[in-house]
């Protein structure tokens, strides 16, 4: 079971937390679903159940059938926005209001000027961002670290 609330997790766009905090369950719960070291309760599947009413009770619970009650199309399925599906703010939106808030949403603001009496400005130099660490995470709850050689 744990490898199909994974799957739900997965298709939901929801992090660990982000799926506890949605079935108002201690995060350590679905830590330790997660990492094998528990089962999941009756109460566990009981909301996931409620709250994602669109899941098949026998898939979750055997594995048997499709992920979603017959007749649910899950094209219609709101789904949380993470960093590769950002667009469901624009759901709902026509065409032409989308392209009117593409049009405006970088419109430029004339610039103001003011007459002001000429001043000294110090100027400080701004520090060289540089990268000092990339980590990556995977949906296999794995990561890999990399950090760059010193110049």
């Amino acid at each position: 079971m744990k490898d199909r609330i994974k799957k739900i997790m997965e298709i939901e766009h929801l992090s660990p937390t982000q799926f506890a905090d949605r079935l108002q369950i201690n995060r350590a719960v679905i830590s330790h679903i997660l990492n094998g070291r528990n089962n999941p309760s009756l109460d566990v599947v009981t909301k996931i159940l409620g709250e994602m009413n669109y899941i098949n009770p026998e898939w979750l619970l055997n594995g048997n059938g499709s992920i979603y009650k017959e007749g649910i199309d899950p094209d219609t399925i709101a789904k949380e926005p993470d960093l590769f599906h950002q667009d469901t703010a624009e759901q709902g939106m026509s065409k032409v209001e989308m392209k009117h808030a593409q049009e405006t949403a970088f419109k430029e603001l004339p610039l103001k000027t003011k007459d002001t009496d000429e001043k000294r400005v110090a100027s400080y130099k701004e520090c060289e961002k540089k990268i000092t660490q990339i980590i990556i995470y995977y949906n296999d709850n794995t990561f890999e670290t990399f950090i760059p050689p010193h110049n």
